[in-house]
């Protein structure tokens, strides 16, 4: 089974490139982050006739997200518990039946938290702490699971092609840094790093300043296996390619395989 997270950065504007990537890469789930749609207003029917069954927790004009399954989804679950109030569309779950039994994915596109001295930074770091609470409850579960997406957490300095220029950011603050090990330390595995050691592999490069000619990227999308799943991994890696398409995404898709 392959699995790919992707930040499209806007279904509207990205729909011919996604279509272009899904037939050259076919997962067979596909989480993407920042649809910038409400449920009614995404695609489903275009990537059905691609073989997808799809679900959708849109809001409009940003943030939301959207799980595309080969498979067809035994359960979904949309929206963060832990806050009532919290209205923004960042996160779903959709379980699917495999020959071992069954995969959960979780697919979250984790707030960004800038500007720092701001009501988003706070609200970030809380959205983190309820993501950990999550965990922990899926992790008495004793299922597979993947928690996929955009994180807008840059792990380390090996992940950033100049952590000085990041110190004073939201994604690269010692507390968000903290935080993302508070989840790896809940048992979970980075998947990209427990395939590749190399420094410098990055995920996202800005549109300014000729990021992505430059390769001054960082490294903000991650796959975190539960243990469960840790055991199955096969491979995980960025597909960079789409990153120098027409009309581009600034993130990249980041896809592993498990032997299900």
């Amino acid at each position: 089974m392959r699995i790919a997270t992707w930040n499209i950065n806007g279904i509207k504007a990205r729909l011919e490139t996604v279509k272009t990537w899904l037939r050259s890469a076919s997962p067979d789930i596909a989480c993407f982050q920042e649809i910038k749609s409400i449920d009614e207003g995404f695609p489903s029917e275009v990537f059905e006739e691609l073989g997808y069954n799809v679900a959708v927790h849109g809001q409009k004009g940003f943030n939301g997200v959207a799980l595309l399954s080969k498979l067809p989804f035994d359960e979904v679950v949309r929206g963060l518990p832990g806050d009532p109030d919290d209205l923004q569309a960042r996160y779903m779950e959709g379980v699917v039946s495999v020959p071992s039994g069954v995969v959960r994915v979780v697919n979250i596109y984790l707030p960004n938290g800038n500007p720092v001295d701001s009501e988003k930074y706070p609200y970030k770091l809380s959205w983190m702490e309820r993501l950990k609470l999550r965990v922990e409850e899926l992790m008495t579960y004793e299922e597979p699971f993947v928690v996929a997406g955009d994180y807008n957490v840059i792990p380390t300095p090996e992940d950033v092609y100049d952590p000085k220029a990041w110190l004073s950011d939201a994604l690269f603050l010692p507390e968000t840094r903290a935080r993302f090990q508070s989840l790896l330390n809940l048992g979970l595995t980075d998947a990209f790093r427990a395939c590749h050691d190399e420094p410098h592999q990055f995920t996202f490069w800005d549109y300014q300043a000729g990021a992505w000619q430059k390769n001054h990227g960082i490294r903000i999308d991650h796959l975190l296996l539960s243990p469960q799943a840790a055991d199955m991994l096969v491979s995980c890696d960025i597909d960079a390619e789409p990153r120098g398409w027409e009309k581009p995404s600034d993130h990249v898709p980041v896809v592993m395989e498990l032997a299900v």
